[in-house]
């Protein structure tokens, strides 16, 4: 008995997520050469599109194979299927020319060198034998080099590399592991390195692997280089040389904020820091992010250069991720040459980092002694990303940027096209469509030109990429800041402006996917935030969805003696914070001690007479204000280092002492910060709140200080009476509301100690506690917050 003839079917597929330039479409075509079809695949702007033909039961295996093992760096958000009417094609499945239309797909993260091009790398029989730009489908560049969509050669910077015959075989080839790579090259068709010494060092320039050479060379006698990334140019030095890094550091201005240092592997890793299975696990990932860690002590380790970190117990380290890294450490048999540097953006203090390279002989003439360039043109600036592993192993990112954009990130409402421009100081833009956003690279600060520049390149480039063309534009609402006036000249109408501390709570609803339908209790704690009242805010507890908030409680304010500018003076800071307390300025004070006498009598006009004195509830701060009073820092030189070290004295105390200092807490009506919003059925709104009033606090340190109780003693007790504190009246809003969520963010909650007492003493509560994971709690979280108050506005109205 003849069998029936089975007719062909065919279907048309269509793939969403990040499948361009992650090896999606060799995939596909691997697997349905496989199973005998024929068809074709394409990059398009809307995804990967295939079409399959053959004996239905095989394009039924086909179907179900697709996403059953993607290409590492792929991730596939949507998958929809039509059968189509069968063509009877016979030849073999192909790959298409990509289309050239409008719309959107989603480019993969840069991503650190594979351990197959590594292997490459240091094999001396292979062709890429040391080539500084080995790449394939499964690691390295692809948003620093994307010039367009869809991603294809052409529209990147490797398009003024034409392929050797070699390399395009590869290219071509359905078995290799670079066919249709985009970035892939060779020493005889790729970039190349390049030295360029500073005049008068004695050097000359070199080419290459001479290159490379000398480089290390520099690096092992003291000098500083300035190593052109994939996102950006380092200045990078020897991490153990006191006097290399203490010349960097004084030529920079960098003040006494620590570098980062990049180790050769990861067992020189381990003999900087210790190491938590997480903390490797993160060390190590395609991300390859830097990570605060514990620093061991010598004899132990490795020994760092005390100006690295100094007075710190974290050193933030990172490995290397592009071969030009690994090359520039060194591979087995080379001449003996430094295993870890200090590798810190490329810039002065306050800048954006640096990408072109003309740019960067001026920019950074005076930085470095000489720049270790290459000719591969970098089409966004990329900064490297920083992170901490809590003990529960989960991250908190606090710069997000290499290795993260453009992922997007996947929203819990739709949102019109909204271009978000965040704050001033980490600035970070958020671009979002539907239900989904995407965060631009990190910037910094936009106190000048250059780092309005940079913000405007990266919404130029963000818009390009994702294809989302903005209709509205959302800033934050401080009137003094570049990124508000800047939204106010996109052409977008007038922008919505977001509170400060409402973007703040918002950004973690949206990162948890909480769809707003119930209020949170958002604890919002950060240095400066303008407020509705026109005074400064930061130690906000507020009533919060995504349409508006009302603001529970607040820290009770005290001057800020010349505004912004005397956020750099803690000691003044604390003489105030005891002022509006009613305590005096004793004698032998440390705050007191590290005033001029005319500092002090000028300080003391301004609080009588309320001049240039904006009333601040930041916890900042207090944070601030508190490490001066017991002897930390009077003086910062950096954004943070008051609080940075007044943390790291209290974790050698951590625990050793579990005392807290009580803060006063006064029933206040009238306290400001309410804006029309939806109240949940059912939900009861206080009408009154609360002032967490910190002298009490105050007399306690004094007191404690007296007695000559150790200063890590005094700093723990500040910390966990914060936690109490909060954790004392999220339990009465709850009480009030029936409210049982927590949102903890802000800059503040970057504090680790904190972040772990005050989340763990809620939860004991019984209270659910959100906190940030990749969205910084920071100012670089900011803009996602702005993007869902705002970008929502039409999704409420409607319902």
């Amino acid at each position: 008995m003849t069998a029936p003839v089975t007719r062909p079917v065919r279907r048309r597929i269509t793939v969403r997520g990040t499948v361009q330039g992650v090896g999606f479409r060799p995939y596909v075509h691997r697997l349905a050469a496989g199973l005998a079809l024929t068809g074709f695949v394409s990059n398009t702007a809307d995804g990967v599109l295939i079409e399959v033909e053959g004996p239905p039961d095989d394009v039924d295996r086909f179907a179900g194979r697709l996403t059953e093992q993607p290409p590492p760096l792929a991730t596939v958000t949507g998958v929809g299927c039509e059968d189509v009417p069968a063509t009877g094609a016979t030849g073999p499945f192909t790959i298409r020319p990509t289309e050239r239309s409008p719309g959107r797909t989603q480019l993969p993260p840069d991503t650190a060198t594979c351990a197959d091009c590594l292997r490459e790398l240091a094999d001396p029989g292979d062709r890429r034998h040391r080539h500084p730009f080995v790449t394939c489908t499964h690691c390295g560049p692809r948003f620093t080099i994307a010039t367009g969509m869809p991603y294809d050669r052409p529209a990147t910077t490797m398009a003024g590399f034409p392929m050797c015959p070699a390399c395009a075989r590869e290219y071509g080839d359905p078995a290799d592991r670079r066919f249709h790579a985009q970035p892939v090259a060779c020493p005889d068709c790729g970039p190349r390195l390049a030295l360029v010494p500073a005049a008068g060092l004695g050097v000359r320039p070199a080419r290459d692997a001479e290159a490379l050479a000398t480089a290390r060379a520099l690096l092992a006698a003291g000098r500083v280089v300035a190593v052109k990334g994939v996102g950006g140019y380092h200045l990078a030095c020897d991490a153990t040389d006191a006097r290399a890094v203490a010349t960097l550091r004084r030529r920079k201005e960098r003040g006494g904020k620590a570098f980062a240092v990049m180790c050769a592997d990861l067992e020189t890793a381990e003999r900087v820091a210790l190491l938590s299975a997480a903390e490797r696990a993160a060390l190590t990932s395609a991300r390859r992010p830097i990570v605060l860690l514990r620093r061991r002590t010598p004899p132990d380790g490795v020994r760092l250069a005390d100006q690295v970190c100094p007075d710190s117990p974290h050193v933030g380290l990172l490995l290397p991720y592009t071969p030009v890294h690994t090359l520039l450490l060194g591979l087995p048999g080379d001449p003996p040459g430094p295993r870890v540097l200090v590798m810190t953006s490329g810039n002065r203090s306050g800048e954006p980092i640096v990408t072109d390279d003309a740019e960067a002989l001026t920019r950074l003439a005076g930085l470095a002694d000489a720049w270790l360039t290459h000719d591969r043109p970098i089409a966004s600036p990329c900064d490297d990303s920083l992170l901490r592993v809590r003990p529960d192993g989960t991250e908190q990112v606090l710069r997000r940027s290499r290795g993260y954009v453009p992922r997007p990130l996947r929203l819990p409402l739709p949102v019109r096209p909204t271009l978000a421009t965040g704050g001033d100081l980490k600035n970070a833009l958020c671009l979002g469509e539907g239900d989904q956003a995407w965060f631009g690279p990190h910037i910094g600060d936009l106190g000048d030109l250059a780092g309005l520049a940079a913000a405007e390149r990266a919404e130029r480039h963000l818009t390009l990429l994702t294809g989302v063309t903005p209709r509205l534009a959302a800033a934050d609402r401080h009137p003094g800041y570049h990124s508000t006036r800047r939204a106010a000249r996109l052409g977008l109408g007038e922008p919505v402006l977001v509170q400060h501390h409402h973007a703040h709570i918002a950004s973690a609803m949206a990162e948890h996917g909480l769809d707003g339908r119930t209020p949170v209790i958002g604890v919002a704690f950060d240095g400066t935030g303008y407020g509705d009242d026109g005074t400064v805010w930061g130690g906000e507890i507020l009533l919060a969805d995504y349409t508006g908030y009302r603001r529970l409680a607040r820290l009770t304010p005290a001057p800020l003696p010349g505004g912004d500018t005397g956020v750099a003076n803690p000691c003044r800071l604390a003489l105030a914070r005891l002022w509006a307390a009613g305590l005096p300025w004793e004698p032998g004070l440390p705050s007191v001690e590290a005033c001029t006498e005319t500092e002090l009598a000028v300080l003391r006009q301004q609080l009588t007479r309320g001049l240039a004195c904006v009333p601040t509830s930041g916890m900042g701060r207090l944070f601030d204000a508190v490490s001066s009073l017991v002897g930390l820092c009077h003086r910062a030189g950096y954004e943070a280092q008051a609080a940075l070290e007044l943390e790291a004295a209290a974790l050698t105390a951590w625990d050793a002492d579990k005392g807290a200092y009580p803060f006063g807490l006064t029933p206040l009506s009238g306290i400001g910060g309410a804006t029309p919003w939806r109240r949940s059925p059912g939900r009861r709104t206080p009408a009154a709140g609360w002032e967490m009033n910190p002298a009490p606090v105050l007399r306690a340190l004094l007191r404690d200080r007296a007695r000559r109780t150790p200063v890590p003693v005094l700093a723990a007790r500040f910390h966990r009476g914060v936690a109490r504190a909060v954790a004392h009246l999220c339990r009465r809003t709850r009480a009030r509301t029936g409210l049982t969520t927590v949102v903890l963010t802000g800059g503040v909650f970057a504090n680790a100690l904190l972040e772990e007492e005050t989340a763990a003493l809620l939860s004991t509560a019984g209270l659910t506690v959100l906190r940030h994971g990749e969205v910084p709690p920071n100012d670089g979280g900011l803009a996602l917050g702005q993007l869902m108050v705002a970008g929502t506005a039409a999704h409420h109205e409607t319902e």
